[in-house]
């Protein structure tokens, strides 16, 4: 977009409010430019912050259509300092940026597991936004002692490293002006656009092909999941019905993935533990009893457990499973990693898949790229 001034921004704002904060029958949707150049003057810090706030809120009231969809994220796009790595095929891995509050995450360590398998991943995420405000990526890798802070051409470098092949990215370091908006979305309160957009903001690029996982809870997701990942230009998507909105499914019921290859159309397809020879009686890593109970200043229900501690106890268990430790958390790496060794076309089946995934954990291997 041409950058555009103050003034201007106050123009485009009171035009576009006008129209979308009109009450459940009178609203009406405006154009991807406009909502591109609406988030790209609020990231810029050119809108006052309670217009920000009722931009986005008016949004949701009303359902935000899917050209305000494409240009909300294309807003935070221009605002992405994006990069190429040097290799050819990049997996852009996006669990939930406001992270797990009812069980422990294994995926944070799904990046070095699959590095180990050949591929090159890079999560993304940040240390606390809402609506949960729970354990993320960041607090559990930098828990097991990774690098949570590094630049985007960092994270890029490291997927050429022998010894590492992976990476994780901070939104804070990759796109500042929509990680200052925190505190705006704090205020906020509920679930806002935003928070279904950012994990789509493709900081790192492979030099031919990119591909997006990410996980969902509600069956609305996978199409808009499926329109914005097309739209940004991710090659293939992996999105993966997970427990807390996660890209694991449960690993005792029925679970359900919707793909795509070539930037065609999603196909679903119905899994199922025993696919990948998993026999749990949990559907998740459980809470250790002992972790101490807190809440989060302002918000007595954000989340029941300490931070630090739940980080802790989700690091000594992912490194356990990547030492080849078996257990919940080992075979939650083995469900999601085969149906993404799969995806990538490494193998032709999950079994097969799970059976490599198993292998490498086996050997120990995938525990050294960590630190």
């Amino acid at each position: 977009m041409t950058a555009i001034d103050t003034t201007e921004a106050h123009m485009l704002m009171r035009s576009v409010l006008q129209r979308i904060a009109t009450g459940p029958e009178l609203s009406k949707d405006i154009s991807l430019d406009e909502a591109r150049d609406a988030t790209v003057a609020i990231l810029r810090d050119q809108v006052d912050p309670v217009q920000a706030a009722l931009f986005f809120i008016a949004l949701r009231m009303k359902r935000e259509s899917d050209d305000e969809c494409k240009g909300v994220l294309d807003g935070i796009r221009e605002m992405v300092d994006g990069v190429v790595a040097e290799v050819d095929h990049v997996l852009d891995m996006a669990d939930p940026y406001d992270g797990y509050n009812r069980t422990l995450p294994a995926a944070p360590f799904l990046p070095p597991l699959l590095a180990e398998c050949g591929l090159h991943p890079v999560s993304h995420g940040l240390d606390a936004v809402g609506p949960k405000y729970g354990v993320t990526h960041r607090h559990v890798l930098e828990a097991a002692g990774a690098n949570v802070d590094l630049s985007p051409r960092q994270a890029a470098d490291r997927l050429t490293d022998a010894n590492t092949g992976w990476a994780y990215l901070d939104q804070a370091n990759f796109c500042k002006p929509l990680h200052d908006l925190i505190p705006l979305r704090t205020q906020m309160i509920k679930r806002q656009v935003l928070t279904t957009v950012e994990v789509l903001a493709k900081p790192v690029m492979g030099k031919q092909h990119t591909h997006f996982v990410t996980g969902y809870v509600h069956k609305p997701y996978p199409p808009i999941y499926a329109m914005l990942a097309r739209h940004v230009g991710f090659d293939s998507a992996l999105l993966i019905r997970g427990v807390e909105g996660g890209i694991i499914p449960s690993l005792r019921q029925d679970g359900k993935y919707f793909s795509y290859h070539n930037r065609g159309e999603e196909i679903g397809v119905d899994i199922h533990p025993d696919m990948v020879g998993i026999k749990q009686t949990l559907r998740a890593v459980p809470l250790p009893d002992d972790l101490p109970k807190t809440t989060r200043p302002g918000d007595e229900i954000a989340i029941a457990v300490d931070i630090k501690d739940t980080a802790l106890a989700a690091a000594d268990a992912g490194m356990e499973a990547l030492g080849g430790k078996r257990g919940v958390t080992y075979d939650s790496l083995v469900y999601t990693g085969a149906l993404i060794l799969k995806h990538m076309g490494m193998h032709d089946n999950l079994k097969d898949a799970a059976d490599d995934v198993r292998a490498v954990l086996d050997s120990g291997k995938a525990a050294s790229r960590v630190k």
